[in-house]
């Protein structure tokens, strides 16, 4: 009786590391997962070829919703456009099995524009860079251009012409991309 006793406390000891270290790994699932209904999404290869290209169609957890491993053995690079900054991450393929390389996971925050009156706000966190390039137009002239750096927050308020409605873009240089915003005066 007291084997059977000792061999049923050692099974149950066993089975609650197990379930520990299973919580533990399901903790670190990278923030990447999470997406949005309306997010758009982008695997390339490690050439630099887009693999597949579209939109979110449902909110949830990333590996629940694509499934990577019917991709070709090598890494892919996955980025998800959101609202206010685009997620990039790698993925490893090997012999149908997926594994998020989370030490890759980076965040480019975009820059956010409104316009008020005859005012255009552009801010920028500045956690991933610490300038960015404005050029604006109005319809196909340039009107200005300027590099604006920043610690913390990159803030720029430009005062339009009343007078001159119409057509209006602004283009933001940073990280090594390209962000444009249309707007009317």
């Amino acid at each position: 009786m007291k084997t059977l006793f000792k061999n049923i406390l050692v099974l149950a000891v066993m089975l609650g590391t197990c379930t520990t270290y299973a919580n533990a790994t399901l903790d670190n699932s990278p923030t990447f997962n999470n997406v949005n209904e309306g997010d758009l999404i982008s695997v390339t290869d490690a050439k630099g070829q887009i693999v597949y290209n579209g939109r979110i169609n449902n909110s949830g957890n990333i590996q629940n919703l694509y499934d990577f491993s019917q991709l070709k053995d090598g890494v892919y690079t996955i980025e998800v456009n959101k609202d206010f900054e685009i997620k990039i991450n790698k993925v490893q393929v090997s012999n149908n099995i997926v594994t998020f390389l989370e030490t890759s996971e980076t965040t480019i925050f975009k820059p956010v524009f409104r316009s008020e009156d005859s005012k255009l706000i552009v801010s920028k966190l500045a956690i991933d860079t610490d300038e960015m390039e404005i050029e604006l137009y109005f319809g196909n002239d340039l009107i200005h251009t300027e590099t604006v750096k920043g610690n913390e927050i990159i803030n720029r308020v430009y005062q339009l012409d009343k007078s001159r409605k119409g057509e209006y873009t602004a283009i933001i240089k940073a990280n090594g991309r390209v962000f444009v915003e249309d707007f009317k005066l």
